[in-house]
């Protein structure tokens, strides 16, 4: 069960986004897409058989996941997360709080 997955809300602990906080948008591996943050210009070359236009666009490059704590809004700030398994046998995530991130 993976700590970090799309959709959830995080905090940027390090680099020049540290503080920034956003939504994750995609996890490969041991990297995440975070919206808004780590913002990047690339120069692209135009397509026209995907209709796209050439120039420079901006879009969000990857963070490695250890950079990013989920996001608590209780606590509001970044806390780790752990896994549980509750008595009906299914697994969650816990805050190291005790919290549970999802029912």
């Amino acid at each position: 069960m993976n700590r970090i997955r799309k959709g959830d809300h995080v905090v940027v602990l390090t680099g020049k986004n540290k503080g920034q906080r956003g939504d994750v948008l995609r996890v490969d591996g041991d990297r995440v897409v975070v919206s808004n943050v780590n913002i990047i210009k690339r120069h692209t070359k135009p397509n026209p058989q995907a209709n796209q236009p050439g120039g420079i666009v901006e879009r969000e490059a990857s963070i490695h996941i250890s950079n990013v704590q989920l996001f608590n809004s209780a606590a509001n700030k970044g806390e780790r997360v752990g896994t549980k398994t509750l008595e009906d046998g299914r697994k969650v995530r816990v805050f190291v709080s005790g919290e549970v991130v999802d029912a």
